[in-house]
């Protein structure tokens, strides 16, 4: 629903008063999903609409630190958007390279690279890398960047770097199978030491995780907006947390 001004700048300060300030969520995972189908709608080329999504940013850090939220996970591209054409892939790459050093040039966030950086081009890799130690000393909003990553992926990583542990340690594989257990896979994850999701928005009106936190968000609750991502409103977000309010968390118990 998209209400006219100034109905809109009234329910949007309502929505924001309306909020339990207890009940805001420490971590989010936000899906940007759209991109190409706003540019699409709009007649513009898919790398426009991936700069639009990237403007958008900015302002979604912004909104969370408003509300008290520590930690944000964005998902810039999956292991599989990898095998996209070069064409659409290359402008996709140079804007989230842009983007990554843009945010760690403002100086307000923690950027943190997460994701398989082996499978990214050295370039992409590396403006990942730089964002994170230029921001390693910033004690704002945790952002991580979620590039080149997969769930099903960072599982696996997760494992092998357990297995390597050991096995530099010395430990019995016998004895190893024994003792494993869940906390050993959530000691190896990208995001390990920090809270898991409460909750993951997904933008477009697409209602699965596509395999994003697939670990981590086993209790998050989920909330999925029609917006494409390029549209995101601060109103949007604001419904996501109203919903995510609204909801009696049980935490599998």
């Amino acid at each position: 629903m998209r209400l006219p001004h100034p109905l809109y700048g009234l329910y949007e300060r309502r929505l924001a008063a309306s909020l339990p300030s207890a009940q805001m969520p420490r971590h989010i995972g936000v899906i940007l999903d759209g991109n190409r189908r706003w540019a699409r709608s709009s007649g513009v080329s898919s790398a426009h609409g991936h700069r639009r999504g990237a403007d958008k940013i900015g302002d979604l850090l912004a909104w969370s630190e408003d509300v008290g939220v520590e930690v944000v996970t964005l998902w810039l591209l999956s292991t599989d958007n990898l095998a996209r054409d070069p064409e659409e892939l290359e402008p996709l790459l140079t804007v989230i390279e842009d983007v990554v050093g843009e945010l760690a040039a403002e100086r307000r966030w923690r950027i943190q690279a997460v994701g398989a950086l082996d499978m990214l081009p050295e370039r992409t890799a590396e403006a990942l890398r730089c964002a994170q130690e230029a921001t390693a000393d910033v004690e704002g909003l945790h952002v991580n960047a979620a590039v080149g990553y997969g769930g099903r992926r960072e599982i696996a990583d997760a494992v092998r770097s357990f297995l390597r542990h050991h096995a530099a340690a010395g430990t019995d594989l016998e004895e190893l199978a024994e003792a494993f257990d869940v906390d050993h896979i959530a000691e190896h994850l990208y995001t390990k030491g920090q809270p898991d999701p409460d909750l993951v928005i997904r933008t477009s009106g697409e209602q699965r995780l596509g395999g994003f936190l697939l670990w981590q968000s086993a209790h998050s609750e989920f909330y999925f907006c029609e917006a494409y991502w390029p549209d995101f409103r601060r109103v949007d977000f604001l419904r996501a947390l109203r919903a995510y309010a609204q909801r009696e968390r049980r935490l599998g118990r």
